[in-house]
């Protein structure tokens, strides 16, 4: 019913910039808090930044001034700007977002398929 898609991951130097993008689709009737997580090489799954319908943003402590998350409600979209890329942020990037799919019914959550960002010399 709902489907997210991100993409811009690829390879970069440390040091680079990347924007990510994600699209969402399918039964929306509104849109509600947008996230970016990323999954490390073996690692878990964690927390990168999100943002409220109001544009309130909040960012891990390793990314904060360095990464920069927003949304176009009129697209559907959430995009991440990451600049000065560093190693460690080699990962996954998946966005999540909450959805109500029809008026006065409780939001759920949705995941993307994930994009790859690799940090390297």
């Amino acid at each position: 019913q709902v489907h997210l898609v991100e993409s811009g991951g690829g390879l970069v130097q440390p040091g680079g910039s990347l924007r990510l993008s994600c699209a969402a689709s399918g039964s929306i009737f509104s849109l509600h808090a947008m996230g970016w997580y990323r999954q490390p090489p073996g690692k878990q799954r964690e927390w990168v930044a999100d943002i409220t319908t109001s544009g309130r943003t909040n960012y891990e402590d390793s990314v904060k001034g360095r990464f920069t998350i927003f949304r176009d409600n009129a697209k559907n979209m959430v995009y991440l700007r990451m600049n000065n890329l560093k190693p460690e942020d080699t990962a996954v990037y998946f966005c999540s977002v909450q959805v109500s799919t029809a008026e006065s019914t409780p939001v759920s959550d949705y995941w993307g398929q994930g994009t790859q960002v690799t940090v390297s010399s």
